[in-house]
């Protein structure tokens, strides 16, 4: 075979090998970077009981629209409100490549909404490019609709100009009185605060 014809196709092999090579790369660092549908279910199995069949629904729901997640949080919050109410949990965050972090969070509402709640909460935390990231105002609008006890999944987001919208999922194990639908952000905070805003 004519040489000057072989060269390219070498080259072309050649050229496929690394681009294959590079992407296996690509991919198996961002699965290390994630976490599974079961490590989520499992760290949450523990604090949610009896609603461990719900979350794991609600957690492959949210894998489904968003992908694997890069970090969770798992803590306690408490809120209230008349028409306008606040909100305000501890927690820690996990993430593969650092570890635990105690973070803090708040944040006020405003709608058509009654009642007050503690919650037992997981947050999945996707697209978070470093820990300190976390540290922002994420929107959204939240309704809820229970009396003693119920498990909830909202959609809160942070948007930047220069990076991949960050999205945190909270997942709730309301028990209380709670009626209603708001719009409102919760702030995450390194240290405990109790201005919502």
């Amino acid at each position: 075979m004519d040489l000057k014809r072989l060269l390219p196709r070498i080259v072309i092999g050649i050229a496929m090998l690394i681009t294959s090579a590079a992407t296996g790369q690509a991919v198996a660092a961002a699965r290390s970077n994630t976490f599974s549908p079961e490590e989520i279910v499992e760290a949450g199995h523990e604090m949610f009981g009896g609603f461990s069949e719900s979350l794991a629904a609600l957690v492959e729901k949210s894998v489904q629209q968003y992908g694997l997640p890069n970090g969770y949080i798992i803590g306690q919050e408490a809120s209230g409100a008349f028409f306008g109410g606040a909100r305000y949990g501890e927690g820690n965050l996990f993430t593969k490549r650092s570890g635990k972090r105690h973070v803090f969070w708040q944040g006020p509402s405003l709608g058509f909404d009654l009642g007050g709640d503690g919650n037992r909460t997981m947050m999945l935390v996707y697209n978070l490019p470093q820990p300190d990231w976390i540290f922002r105002r994420y929107t959204g609008v939240n309704g809820s609709a229970y009396l003693v006890g119920g498990l909830g999944m909202t959609l809160l987001t942070y948007r930047s100009p220069y990076k991949d919208p960050v999205y945190v999922v909270p997942i709730r194990s309301g028990v209380g009185a709670r009626l209603g639908i708001n719009i409102g952000y919760l702030k995450f905070t390194p240290s405990a605060t109790w201005n919502p805003f």
